[in-house]
């Protein structure tokens, strides 16, 4: 397992389109790829699927965790940190 935690910087937070290109990324990975919501009312869901990342409620200011099991979990983790801290715009 390979984790990390980073800050949701982008202005809409994860919502619609750049949740579909979060969970884009993460289904290109064979890892098993969960995000956690970190914040007052801690939540977790699996990153490949749309919905789910979007019921987390990732505004803008929340700590999220990325977490992954699997052959390529770091470079999966690496990955979607990289494309989190982008802004995703």
């Amino acid at each position: 397992m390979y984790k990390k935690q980073v800050l949701i910087t982008n202005r809409t937070g994860i919502h619609a389109r750049p949740a579909a290109e979060f969970c884009k990324l993460a289904t290109r990975y064979e890892s098993d790829i969960f995000v956690k919501r970190l914040a007052d009312n801690p939540q977790e869901g699996n990153a490949k699927s749309v919905i789910n990342v979007m019921s987390l409620g990732l505004s803008k200011g929340v700590t999220i965790e990325i977490r992954a099991e699997g052959e390529d979990e770091q470079e999966a983790v690496e990955a979607l940190v990289a494309l989190v801290k982008s802004g995703l715009e």
